[in-house]
């Protein structure tokens, strides 16, 4: 009996060894000693990481650019121009690192385990530390994200304004900007059958109140985009599930909010950013060729534009490249969510994008579109579930950053040889004639076609040259 308590005894120290060491250091809101004043944190959130300068490709530092620089000029824009990239706060600040199957692996300093408004603010404050040392201009939010929720609409208002008040003051101090905000309505139950296609009336309504009052945050904060992200969107089934109206009750709503961007003078963007499932089983802006025909049904593809993201484009069964040159060609292409899937995993990962040949197509697109502006490269990405040093977060943007920097410069490569280009000339030279320029006017009828056809036989078909495109495309690397 007696080593029974021993061992029991032992048991419980053990367990109160792990609850110690698994304990997250904390800083209670109303700590006044090292947390400073109970909306503030005592010092730098990010002590002994400095600001991140460009060292050259040489660098062997972690915490330096190799090759991204802010000011070098390419093709007559500054890289910080062609780029404007953004933080998303979500990610960054309110991402744990727990998964379906795990709790979370993060846990800050300066967290204290609370979603209160203190709490809030001192995230805030991180924030724009970290985009000061990062040397962004930019940054994204969902409202539910900055701050917490309240128990009536009026006091999650208030919330979010108390919040967006210091995020306002900072911004001034740190000359930075909002590349977009948004409303999160897909985590509360109440979407659970959607916001704007809610079946549900009062739902539909309470969407609506939110969405206006994100729309006057991010005017307030100069916002120069605003998102719609419709993750809940869309159906499970079919057969409990009016389709059609739901889709006018989603076109209405976008009505209702341009009406409302309009009153209030605000002059941003609004995106529609296309996924094609997760969490629902099919969301109504698929990809980026379902979300234009969705505006040029509803008459609004002068209101809109899209924000691409790389993981949806590949969930979608497409590369990012093709929904970015899908969005160009219909004059749809407003900003880019910079993140990757991994090919072996099926959902939507937000990891960080390092694949230099990706980032290179990418930039094609980019500069084809004669860049992004008043979009940007927003880093909607997340470090892995095991990296759980504040370091990560910088080295994962630095990669990023680099990344497409990378990109910008294979691009650049790609256009001064001209080899790739001439290779695509070459194999639609036949439509540089006297007909093919009738049958790209919508001159040229059947009749005369046939004729034509008659007239030459057998057309002789050229190779396309694919791999040698391939070799082109690699030798910039």
């Amino acid at each position: 009996m007696k080593s029974g308590k021993i061992l029991l005894l032992l048991l419980c120290f053990k367990v109160f060894c792990y609850a110690v060491i698994a304990a997250p250091e904390t800083c209670p809101a109303n700590d006044v000693g090292k947390c400073g004043d109970s909306d503030g944190w005592e010092g730098e959130f990010f002590p002994g990481i400095p600001k991140i300068k460009y060292e050259g490709p040489s660098s062997k530092n972690p915490l330096s650019f190799k090759w991204y620089n802010a000011e070098e000029e390419i093709l007559g824009k500054k890289m910080k121009d062609w780029f404007r990239f953004s933080v998303a706060f979500w990610h960054t600040f309110r991402g744990t690192g727990a998964d379906p199957f795990g709790a979370p692996t993060k846990y800050w300093p300066w967290e204290d385990g609370t979603n209160s408004l203190n709490m809030a603010k001192r995230r805030m404050r991180a924030n724009f530390e970290f985009i000061n040392k990062l040397g962004v201009d930019f940054w994204c939010f969902h409202d539910r994200d900055i701050a917490p929720d309240g128990k009536t609409l009026e006091e999650a208002n208030a919330n979010l304004d108390e919040v967006v008040a210091l995020a306002k003051e900072l911004q001034t101090q740190g000359k930075k900007k909002v590349l977009w905000g948004t409303a999160q309505l897909f985590m509360h139950p109440r979407y659970m059958h959607g916001a704007a296609t809610s079946s549900e009336l009062k739902v539909y309504a309470y969407a609506a109140a939110q969405v206006k009052k994100a729309i006057e945050v991010t005017h307030y904060l100069g916002g120069e985009n605003y998102v719609f992200w419709g993750g809940r969107e869309g159906y499970q089934s079919l057969l409990n599930t009016d389709m059609e109206r739901e889709l006018n009750h989603l076109a209405r709503f976008f009505e209702a909010a341009v009406a409302y961007k309009k009153k209030i003078g605000f002059n941003g963007t609004f995106l529609i950013e296309p996924k094609p499932q997760e969490p629902t089983k099919h969301q109504y802006d698929w990809d980026a060729a379902t979300s234009a025909n969705f505006l040029r049904k509803y008459g609004l593809t002068g209101e809109f534009k899209l924000n691409i993201e790389c993981n949806h484009a590949t969930l979608s069964g497409h590369s990012c490249h093709h929904e970015l040159e899908t969005a160009r060609i219909n004059g749809l292409l407003g900003n880019i969510d910079a993140n990757t899937g991994d090919p072996q995993v099926g959902w939507d990962t937000d990891q960080f994008l390092v694949d230099i040949q990706e980032a290179t197509m990418i930039m094609l697109s980019v500069i084809r579109n004669g860049g992004l502006a008043p979009g940007g490269f927003n880093f909607d990405a997340k470090l892995r579930r095991e990296s759980t040093d504040v370091e990560d977060l910088f080295i994962a943007h630095i990669v990023g950053m680099d990344t497409l920097a990378r990109g910008l410069r294979n691009a650049v490569k790609l256009i001064e040889d001209g080899s790739l280009a001439e290779l695509v000339r070459k194999r639609y030279e036949s439509f540089d004639t006297e007909i093919g320029a009738q049958i790209e006017a919508g001159k040229a009828d059947f009749e005369m076609l046939e004729k034509k056809a008659k007239e030459w036989g057998e057309p002789k078909v050229a190779s396309a040259k694919q791999e040698l495109a391939e070799m082109i495309f690699q030798s910039v690397m």
